[in-house]
């Protein structure tokens, strides 16, 4: 049985109010998770990249203040996707503190 399945047996044995209980433990625990972002100290030295690839969100927000385009960076990328972007601006959004930096570290390697 694995995790899930576990959770799931376990959840059913709980009332109504349990369970919202959970529930908002697992809203809090997700309000800073962002669809399509991921950060592993193995890829790319854990700066928040888009899944599936190894580019990092500092990388498209320095291209974008560059003037690129949403169209000139799909096609710059063709692993990216409209919903990479999208999902890049609102992870800049809530991390631009975060991001600048790694923009400006690497200006300055």
């Amino acid at each position: 049985m694995n995790r899930v399945q576990e959770a799931e047996q376990l959840l059913s044995t709980l009332n109504r109010a349990e369970k919202a209980q959970i529930l908002q433990w697992v809203v809090r625990d997700l309000g800073n998770a962002f669809p399509g972002i991921d950060s592993h100290p193995a890829v790319c030295g854990g700066e928040p990249c888009i899944v599936r690839t190894r580019i990092p969100v500092w990388v498209l927000v320095q291209a974008r203040h560059l003037g690129l385009s949403e169209a000139d960076l799909l096609h710059s990328y063709p692993n990216l996707r409209a919903e990479d972007l999208v999902n890049a601006w609102g992870y800049y959004r809530s991390h631009a503190t975060e991001i600048e930096q790694q923009i400006r570290a690497n200006e300055e390697a």
